[in-house]
């Protein structure tokens, strides 16, 4: 079963600062723990996860591979689910609980601040839609690397007002629903006091001012709809259907909002000599009849380039050679796969009378004759 997205369960947005990772960890690792579940096969799951998910995200390198490689690019990296039990998890991460679950600093930030509570912080403007584009590439270009520039429609941010929508500078006016604070204040009453619920106003999007004076370019949007020329650098390992995310090359947001992402899906063209399992190259080679039973040196085509081959006599069909380092690149790691020869015999479609011969004389012939039945 494939890995689920780590911004989606910790539930948060690709753009999130690391506190807000962290403060996203503390929430589901409250909710989930075991002692809060006792013998809950699935919430012990889920702490797991949100543990796994947090451990990338709160390391700069591990995100940074992710954001671009998705779980490809994590491959011989720590797997949670390797740990014996969920106390192991517990001691790789009580440096963010103060000292661990045991203590009561993890109940902190829920009761303290007094009765007000923040749903989210106002954001300017409107987050712009990511794209997806699938990129297909040769074995060769997959082995070395390569660089792509593509042509692609997308939003980009209006020059003119340079993405506020706005006319001018003096193109706002005040919130008439936030009265220009870009807050909406809710009171309710429970058993435990009052509670004053502090929201962003969707009206202006928490900026406390709406655009009185549209630009006349975008009429008013922040973004103009163009064709865009993208470079996308390929590193050299990746595999069919794995993807990179170029972060903010999306569509701009709308009034100023950050731009989304271009996903790149790479597809592998499939190559006319070689077959890829992994990292590892397979080529089939044909041989006669006398070259097998006789041995050779032949050259073999390689991913770059061609490469001598020495056949031993009494080499058997199907048997594999192995030619290391003659395969792809490991991504984002040292080394390559190997390329392995898989010997066939080539039995001709036709033959003369002589060669018929000859084959007959040999059928006769002790030790090269009928094999065991």
């Amino acid at each position: 079963m494939s890995k689920r997205d780590y911004y989606e369960i910790l539930g948060v947005s690709k753009s999130a600062t690391s506190d807000e990772i962290k403060k996203a960890y503390r929430k589901l690792a409250i909710q989930y723990h075991p002692d809060k579940n006792p013998d809950n096969k699935e919430a012990e799951e889920k702490f797991k996860e949100a543990a796994e998910a947090y451990e990338v995200l709160s390391n700069s390198d591990k995100r940074s591979k992710y954001d671009r490689f998705g779980h490809n690019g994590l491959r011989g990296g720590q797997d949670f689910h390797s740990y014996q039990n969920v106390n192991d998890i517990f001691s790789h991460f009580s440096d963010i609980f103060g000292g661990g679950f045991g203590g009561s600093s993890i109940f902190d930030d829920l009761f303290s601040g007094g009765s007000t509570s923040r749903s989210r912080q106002a954001q300017t403007g409107t987050p712009g839609s990511d794209l997806k584009v699938t990129l297909k590439l040769t074995l060769e270009e997959i082995a070395a690397g390569t660089s792509k520039t593509i042509k692609i429609k997308k939003h980009e941010k209006c020059s003119d007002c340079k993405g506020s929508g706005a006319n001018s500078s003096s193109g706002f006016k005040s919130c008439s629903v936030c009265n220009g604070s870009g807050e909406v204040r809710e009171v309710s009453r429970s058993i435990f006091g009052q509670f004053v619920n502090i929201s962003v106003c969707s009206n202006c999007r928490g900026t406390g001012k709406i655009i009185s004076d549209p630009c006349r370019t975008c009429s008013g949007d922040g973004r103009i709809f163009n064709d865009s020329k993208i470079k996308i650098n390929v590193p050299a390992g990746v595999t069919n259907n794995s993807y990179m995310t170029m972060r903010g090359e999306g569509n701009a947001g709308k009034n100023g909002g950050p731009s989304g992402d271009i996903i790149v899906v790479f597809q592998e063209i499939e190559h006319p000599y070689f077959t890829r399992e992994g990292d590892d190259l397979i080529y089939d080679l044909f041989l006669s009849y006398p070259e097998i039973v006789l041995g050779t040196s032949v050259e073999v085509p390689t991913i770059n380039g061609r490469a001598s081959l020495k056949i031993e006599p009494g080499t058997q069909h199907g048997k594999f050679l192995k030619m290391r380092g003659k395969g792809i690149q490991h991504l984002n790691q040292h080394g390559s796969g190997d390329q392995l020869v898989r010997i066939n015999i080539h039995v001709p479609d036709k033959v003369n009378s002589k060669e018929k011969d000859l084959l007959k004389e040999l059928g006769n012939t002790p030790n090269v004759g009928k094999p065991n039945r």
